[in-house]
């Protein structure tokens, strides 16, 4: 272990409230590199990863682009597949400075990872304790809260307000002691905003030594303002970003945490191993396709329009959304209607517990949508 945490890592993770028998998970943890024992977890089963679905199924279940990766990160991935005998470290470098000259931070602030779970569990892992809590939304993306209680730190789901924003003063009053407050924006599964000026609240007012994590997966799907100024101006926040989303790159592994770089740093403490090339290559590739964002948003906003005049017209219950997903009410069980698509070849999202009978729809091709309109109309008929 002595190899893997020197002595000043040890003494830090003992002085956050972890035990010795600790020191060996965490050192287990950043030998697995992506691998981490929580993400292997049973009840992943029962998220998005389905098995055995038809070459010819609808799959709206994942929040996935199906329009895949554009053109020119197609051709930079191929063209770069012929160095994948070498670890390329270049690669990483200049996507990090392209990210950061758009965002509008120092090459420093962007740290590269293969999509954007990874540092959302190592902020976790960095920040969050037995002695500090983990506070999300409910319902909210749970990959955070599996990682808190992995480690052994308490978390705190705070319903989101009536009109499904997070309850920035709830979740900022809910835990004086909080190692993390986590922000998705838009929230996934619901779609919806959290205003820039509660953001800006709850940075202002969290308790003192916490991280405020915003996540920020499908912000190039909404009108929503980046909060990356408020990096540039070194606050205590992290915003993590990835090309999963819009980007249509979830199978190829890129994504990228923004941040103060001494918080980057201890992130950094619990990762290892290089990077991929041909996501990276892809990404760099993508953010320098200027047209790119607001094509493929206004693309997906209007197959998502239609689609919920199509759902307003047959009465059909719905959180309106400002992201390629939302939720929509199955009149019952969602898991039953769940089964009931997917016997139609239509593969619609999971439930919450807090919102049992709500299905999440990813916003598909328009022929995928046609599709999930008529297998809805059926089986809710």
């Amino acid at each position: 272990m002595n190899d893997i945490l020197n002595a000043e890592q040890a003494t830090e993770i003992l002085k956050r409230g972890f035990s010795r028998r600790a020191l060996g998970r965490f050192a287990t943890m950043i030998t697995a590199g992506a691998a981490l024992p929580f993400y292997n977890e049973s009840a992943m089963a029962q998220l998005s990863m389905v098995k055995d679905i038809p070459a010819d199924a609808v799959k709206i279940n994942a929040n996935e682009n199906p329009l895949g990766p554009c053109p020119e990160a197609a051709e930079a991935i191929y063209s770069v597949v012929k160095k994948g005998g070498r670890y390329e470290y270049d690669i990483t470098f200049n996507m990090a400075k392209t990210l950061a000259a758009i965002e509008g931070v120092k090459p420093e602030y962007v740290q590269p990872y293969a999509g954007s779970s990874e540092p959302l569990h190592t902020t976790v892992m960095a920040f969050a304790s037995p002695t500090r809590s983990f506070v999300q939304g409910d319902p909210g993306y749970e990959a955070g809260g599996r990682a808190a209680k992995f480690v052994g730190a308490k978390v705190i789901a705070v319903p989101l307000t009536e009109d499904h924003a997070h309850d920035v003063k709830a979740m900022v009053a809910a835990d004086s002691n909080a190692g993390v407050i986590y922000i998705c924006n838009p929230n996934n599964p619901t779609g919806t905003l959290t205003k820039r000026s509660d953001i800006e609240w709850a940075l202002a007012n969290k308790p003192k030594g916490s991280i405020l994590l915003l996540d920020e997966a499908y912000l190039h799907f909404s009108d929503a303002t980046p909060t990356t100024d408020l990096v540039a101006q070194d606050k205590e926040i992290i915003v993590l970003r990835t090309f999963s989303k819009l980007f249509g790159m979830a199978g190829l592994r890129a994504g990228a945490a923004i941040g103060r770089p001494d918080l980057l740093a201890k992130m950094k403490s619990y990762s290892a191993g290089a990077l991929p090339i041909t996501g990276m290559v892809g990404a760099d590739a993508s953010l320098k396709v200027k047209t790119l964002v607001a094509e493929r948003r206004k693309n997906m906003r209007a197959i998502r329009a239609e689609t919920f005049d199509f759902l307003a017209k047959h009465n059909v219950k719905f959180i309106p959304s400002d992201s390629n997903c939302f939720m929509i009410d199955t009149k019952g069980p969602a898991r039953q209607y769940m089964e009931a698509m997917a016997k139609e070849k239509v593969y619609v999202g999971r439930n919450w517990p807090s919102m049992p009978t709500w299905s999440r729809i990813t916003v598909g091709t328009a022929d995928e949508m046609k599709k999930f309109q008529a297998a809805t109309k059926k089986v809710l008929a």
